[in-house]
């Protein structure tokens, strides 16, 4: 991850596979995160990829926000090294002031690197420029030699410190909704970390395309050659996605199209929607709106972009359930399990993804195979391979 850090949708892809082999990539972190992709091998214990010297985690690293470049990380990590920072307000009072740019704060905030303190982000966002300000008031005052009476009057708790907890501004438990939450998210790092708009929802999407963008990805590009922006049978495909980045114009005639990049868990395209289509599908697009759009595939500069010919905004099913996780001990893997296996499967379609552990390996199965383990499957299940065959 750290050697396309700077190729986001590289990034994406390799974001994606953490996520189907169940391992977490948690955003950045003041008290965790250095300035690269850091293992963290306290978190997540019981995960997959946590066995032997695997990595419990990856944690994003801090250089990666926007507005906080690798001077300011070496400040803060430096400072961490005197133990960690108990909240917000001993953050603070301890870094460097140089840290204390109310756009570098913001940008930490949005991108959730504060969150293991406890602090909701909206309402560290409400109250954070009031708290810098009367914190670096009060360190000017004690450099300049000037002490509050209450500072002079207080006996410190254990882990304080500072003595002005009783002018400290109450941060509110408020936080952003989800998709606010996740919008500041993919501004400050360029991608969709904690969470993503279509977490859940991917198994319900998939009914309604051909493929996901990794899989368009990898379309042979000599197969497209020639199909051009008038394309021709094999270079129409339906996909689906979140969108970002969107920009309206109008072109030389003055009529309004639109360009965005339609992402999904495992990667983004490019998308143009010329005067035609926007006329008539132009009141769908929207950031961070989930569509589904028949485009055409164009490989004009070797680079594959889409030209939408139709968009909706289809009502997506939340899968509801967790990933299902199928142990298979390699002496009970026989060509009869397996096609009983597929059987039981197929007799109980839904959303829920299933993983196979099959000896230190996990098997992500295709989306074909996703099931509804709500109407006894999990007890079939049990009778075809064990007891101890489903994992929690």
């Amino acid at each position: 991850m750290t050697s396309v850090k700077d190729n986001k949708d590289k990034t994406a892809i390799y974001l994606g596979e953490c996520r189907s082999l169940g391992i977490e990539v948690l955003v950045p972190d003041v008290n965790r995160s250095l300035a690269e992709f850091t293992p963290d091998f306290t978190a997540g214990e019981g995960d997959i990829g946590t066995s032997g010297d695997s990595p419990g985690a990856i944690t994003f690293g801090l250089a990666a926000v926007r507005n906080v470049g690798e001077a300011l990380v070496a400040l803060i990590v430096a400072e961490r090294g005197n133990g960690p920072f108990v909240d917000f307000y001993d953050f603070c009072q301890r870094v460097d002031p140089q840290v204390l740019n109310k756009r570098t704060i913001e940008s930490l905030i949005k991108a959730g690197a504060f969150d293991s303190m406890g602090h909701a982000r909206q309402g560290l966002f409400l109250t954070f420029e009031e708290i810098v300000d009367r914190t670096l008031e009060r360190r000017r005052e004690h450099d300049a030699g000037v002490m509050s009476l209450f500072a002079t009057l207080e006996e410190p708790d254990e882990g304080k410190t500072t003595g002005f907890a009783d002018t400290r501004v109450p941060v509110p438990d408020t936080e952003f909704d989800k998709s606010l939450r996740l919008a500041f998210e993919k501004e400050m790092l360029g991608l969709y970390i904690s969470d993503h708009p279509l977490m859940g929802l991917e198994g319900s999407l998939s009914r309604l395309t051909d493929c996901n963008l990794a899989e368009l990805r990898d379309y042979d590009p000599d197969a497209m050659a020639g199909s051009g922006y008038e394309g021709n049978g094999g270079g129409v495909k339906v996909v689906g996605g979140v969108i970002t980045e969107l920009q309206r114009r109008y072109t030389k005639k003055g009529d309004l199209m639109a360009t965005f990049v339609l992402e999904d868990l495992n990667a983004s395209i490019e998308a143009f929607v010329f005067p035609k289509t926007m006329a008539d599908y132009g009141a769908l697009l929207d950031d961070d709106a989930i569509v589904v759009v028949k485009a055409r595939m164009d490989m004009r500069d070797e680079r594959l972009k889409l030209v939408c010919m139709e968009v909706s905004r289809p009502e997506l099913a939340a899968d509801g359930l967790r990933d299902l996780r199928i142990s298979l001990p390699l002496g009970t893997l026989t060509d009869r399990t397996v096609d009983d296996l597929k059987r039981l499967l197929s007799e109980h379609p839904g959303h829920s993804p299933v993983l196979l552990h099959v000896g230190e390996k996990v098997l992500r199965l295709p989306s074909e195979f996703n099931v509804d383990a709500s109407r006894g499957l999990m007890g079939e299940l049990r009778v075809l391979l064990g007891p101890r065959a489903i994992q929690s």
